[in-house]
């Protein structure tokens, strides 16, 4: 049997287990409807994994998969949009990008005989660097007709529209592959590329079809990612590259070329998918999803070297395995790190199942004076935060935490690592399936996000948006911490007291799409044209929600606007990035103010680089969040309604469909030490 049979084995076994385990323990998973969004979400990735698929077998790579969806995504927002054709005109736009940009890598690695893995590493860059140059790396095309939206959200009965499309993708795959003269002409060039030219087969011109072939797969995955999501934005298919190669490698083929399977793409596509999906319904870390498929990625690589190393002795003449001392280290290395990771893994889950356990039955906030709250069954509310790795929304999950406790709230707390509102997206698909009773998500990006809450109050489930707000009829209630306008003129205001009324200065956002960054920012506009005329906003830079980013940025603001005498932050890590730039230019002239987590800027605050800090108390916006989602979920929080019984918080205003917090407060060297988050 060849590896790559054994990998298909494997694998198999791994996926029946994987739905035993979740069919038994994960809500809604073993159903028909949850099927199907495991299907869709298996379709762009596995898209571009069936097309890798011949390329690593003919020895080679391609990376750059995933920012050519991204490219061919815009290049069909702007023809349907900007040069005004019709949809399905776009479409085809799209698919020519696709083909366009194969072609380009087909030209350098076929032609001028270049590494697959540089030219691809290379395209990457260039794919992503033309999306993001096209849209200043801020314009989103959304707004798309509902029937091209039907292509990626739409379904046959219980099959998505875009089933097919796999399904014909893997069917023609398979064949290419393993029935056609031209799959044996692969595994030709990926055994030994020098024999098959000595044996006069035309090398350069099959390598160059491959990777045509896989861009128009990223064109074609990118109208359905586009159609899936309702718009096209430059980092659409971010990561799909490197997830379609875990795919292709776990399910067997080798990674030097030669061997592999089509059938194994597929069992290897479908263990992730399923593993992510399983994990998100039982409401565990899907980060556990990275941790096995990257230990098994890691057993399924080094099975070959571990064969070869107990292989016969070919001094020996004879067929007996003859294991080395240095060959039996090397077993014993790899079982231990195999157990290494299981346990490690099944630590995590048990710690993770504890937690989740553990908060309904949390001890009330008797500190607070408050009594615990717990009318009727429990309410289990999906609460999403932009990124969950960031200061700002970990300090929201105090509150979140302690008012679950208080009001019989299940809460579940799950989210991107980074800014995605495709993993947005992702996690709240599974939150539908699961049947959760609120969905309470922290917005991304407000056009991608508002089709699947529509979705989910189409299931009979409440939605709230809280810190960053949807499109309005896709939620029932925004619980927001300050109106923009409130934000934006606090922060206005600010600058011009510490700049005196006039001078010039910067902002740091955390990115150029966020919808209530960008509102801020118009409100900061027009504060600084009615109130401060003196001020004058020179540029707004991103930091991606990352502190050395923010760093990085304002040095080059230092720079490039030496006039410039504040840096303003608004996400929490700029404001100590920008702060720490400014402390190693030496620059005393400029000061720093925004908005941001006392605990992160107490050090700059009393060192006087920054002057001041513009918030809400964050533990507040969570512990209101799920006070407001189980109020909604009960009935006691409504339209009409123009307040609301918050626990400790007494009685807050509502007003229309907004749950109000209050007024941003600042934060001084006065005042600062006071707080705690």
């Amino acid at each position: 049997m060849t590896l790559a049979r054994r990998s298909e084995w494997t694998l198999a076994a791994v996926l029946a287990a994987e739905i035993a385990v979740f069919s038994a323990t994960a809500p809604n998973f073993a159903t028909a409807g949850n099927a199907a969004e495991i299907l869709r979400l298996a379709i762009e990735v596995g898209l571009l994994a069936l097309a890798l698929t011949p390329i690593v077998i003919a020895g080679g790579i391609d990376l750059s998969s995933g920012s050519l969806l991204a490219l061919a995504a815009i290049a069909l927002g702007a023809i349907w949009r900007d040069a005004g054709w019709p949809i399905w005109i776009a479409a085809i736009g799209a698919l020519a990008t696709g083909a366009a940009g194969g072609a380009l890598n087909a030209w350098f690695i076929a032609r001028w005989r270049l590494p697959p893995l540089m030219v691809t590493l290379g395209s990457l860059s260039l794919f992503r660097g033309l999306a993001e140059g096209l849209t200043g790396g801020v314009d989103n095309y959304t707004g798309l007709p509902p029937h091209f939206l039907a292509i990626g959200q739409g379904f046959v009965g219980p099959i998505p529209i875009q089933a097919p499309v796999l399904v014909a993708a893997a069917i023609g795959t398979w064949v290419l592959v393993h029935r056609a003269v031209r799959g044996r002409v692969y595994f030709a060039v990926g055994n030994n590329e020098q024999a098959a030219r000595f044996a006069g087969i035309d090398v350069s011109r099959h390598v160059a079809e491959l990777y045509v072939l896989s861009g128009l797969a990223a064109g074609l995955a990118a109208i359905i990612y586009v159609a899936h999501l309702g718009q096209a934005k430059a980092d659409a298919g971010t990561g799909y590259e490197l997830t379609a190669v875990t795919a292709v490698v776990l399910g067997g083929t080798a990674i030097s070329g030669g061997s592999g399977t089509v059938l194994g793409t597929l069992l290897g596509l479908a263990a992730m998918v399923v593993l992510q999906n399983g994990l998100r319904l039982a409401a565990l870390p899907a980060e556990l999803a990275g941790v096995l498929t990257g230990g098994l990625l890691i057993v399924a690589i080094g099975l070959p070297a571990l064969r070869q190393l107990l292989r016969t002795d070919p001094r020996a003449g004879a067929h007996e395995d003859v294991m080395r001392n240095s060959q039996l280290a090397v077993l014993c290395g790899v079982i231990l790190a195999g157990a290494l990771i299981v346990a490690g893994s099944n630590w995590w889950l048990v710690q993770s199942l504890r937690r989740d356990l553990a908060r309904p039955q949390m001890p009330p906030a008797a500190s607070a004076g408050i009594e615990a709250e717990r009318p009727g069954t429990a309410v289990v509310v999906g609460m999403m935060p932009k990124a969950k790795g960031d200061p700002y929304f970990v300090s929201c999950r105090r509150g979140a935490d302690e008012a679950a406790a208080q009001s019989n709230v299940q809460l579940i707390w799950d989210g991107p690592t980074e800014l995605d509102p495709a993993k947005q997206n992702e996690v709240v698909e599974a939150w539908i399936t699961r049947g959760v009773n609120v969905v309470a998500v922290s917005v991304e990006n407000q056009a991608a996000i508002s089709t699947v809450l529509r979705k989910a109050r189409n299931r009979g489930i409440k939605v709230l948006t809280w810190d960053a707000d949807s499109e309005p009829d896709a939620r029932d209630f925004l619980v927001n911490q300050a109106t923009p306008q409130g934000i934006g003129e606090t922060l206005a205001d600010e600058a011009a007291r510490l700049l005196g009324g006039s001078g010039e200065f910067a902002i740091v956002t955390a990115s150029l799409s966020a919808a209530n960054q960008n509102q801020w920012i118009g409100f900061i506009r027009s504060r600084l044209s009615e109130k401060h005329p003196g001020l004058k906003l020179v540029t707004i830079r991103p930091s991606d929600g990352d502190r050395d980013r923010a760093f990085a940025e304002t040095q080059t603001i230092l720079k490039v606007y030496p006039r410039v005498r504040l840096i303003m932050g608004i996400a929490a890590p700029a404001v100590p990035g920008a702060a720490e730039a400014v402390r190693q230019s030496g620059r005393t002239d400029v000061i720093v103010t925004g908005l941001s987590l006392p605990n992160m800027c107490k050090p700059y605050v009393h060192a006087g680089v920054v002057r001041s800090v513009v918030l809400w108390n964050t533990k507040d916006l969570g512990y209101l969040t799920v006070r407001a989602a189980a109020a909604l979920a009960r009935g006691e929080l409504k339209r009409g309604d123009t307040s609301f019984a918050a626990g400790r918080l007494g009685r807050l205003t509502v007003a229309g469909d907004q749950v109000l917090l209050g007024r941003p407060f600042v934060f001084t060297k006065d005042n600062i030490d006071q707080f705690d988050f």
